[in-house]
């Protein structure tokens, strides 16, 4: 049970080969939500292959280390940052009119520039990411934002129905406090700037529960990668000698 739990969490939020689980339950589901976080090392430790064997050519590492990313998620994320940016360009604070828009499948002009302007935000950050004594903090950062959708799921309630709204409704807060202890134990030995997920982690649900009133599987994928975007830009701002002046 373990393991096939653990196969339909990589199964749903990366494209890696797996057995396929097929027949699996809303409750399945939201018990593999357990392994979201072990999800995003793994992600994160493919990050750190290219980024580290090319770190004497950044350039080159940052935009092989974006492909990836992008791929190895299936631009899942993203996509739900672009339909969310659209939903909240035409809301105009109507929750109502954010949910209608959400469903639209079209990709508007608010959703395309953030898109834009996301890609090229990583970008610029794997490229400082190369060259830092940081880099092995990219393990741990992808897993940082997937502990993320276990907090949000289970402290703001669903704005609509669906597989992403409650990944961790039957999860209890040892499992996500275990996953905290857990992370910030080895950010606090690899690098410690990735603690301020601690900080973003809850900020962004305070703004989804004041802009919304909850969540929907959308606001996961671009909590996932506002917070991924965040902890990369505190990496790049926070070098290790300011971090042990304090």
């Amino acid at each position: 049970m373990l393991g096939r739990r653990l196969i339909l969490a990589i199964q749903f939020m990366t494209r890696l080969p797996t057995p396929q689980v097929r027949d699996f339950s809303p409750a399945d589901l939201s018990l593999s939500a357990r392994w979201h976080p072990l999800v995003g090392a793994i992600i994160g430790a493919a990050l750190w292959l290219p980024l580290w064997l090319l770190h004497d050519r950044p350039l080159l590492a940052a935009a092989l280390a974006l492909a990836l990313w992008t791929w190895i998620t299936g631009a899942l994320h993203l996509d739900g940052l672009a339909d969310v940016a659209d939903a909240m360009g035409a809301a105009h604070r109507d929750p109502a009119r954010f949910l209608q828009v959400l469903k639209d499948p079209h990709l508007g002009v608010f959703g395309a520039t953030v898109l834009a302007l996301q890609l090229l935000l990583k970008f610029a950050l794997l490229h400082e990411l190369a060259r830092s004594p940081w880099l092995p903090a990219i393990v741990l950062l992808p897993a940082w934002a997937r502990w993320g959708t276990l907090v949000w799921s289970r402290c703001l309630p669903p704005l609509q129905p669906g597989l992403g709204e409650r990944f961790a409704w039957r999860l209890g807060p040892a499992a996500i406090g275990g996953w905290a202890v857990a992370l910030a134990a080895a950010s606090l030995w690899l690098a410690p700037p990735l603690l301020l997920a601690l900080l973003v982690v809850p900020g962004i649900a305070v703004y989804w529960r004041r802009r919304l009133g909850g969540i929907t599987g959308d606001c996961l994928g671009a909590g996932i990668e506002a917070t991924e975007t965040l902890l990369l830009l505190a990496l790049a701002l926070l070098p290790p000698g300011l971090v042990r002046i304090f």
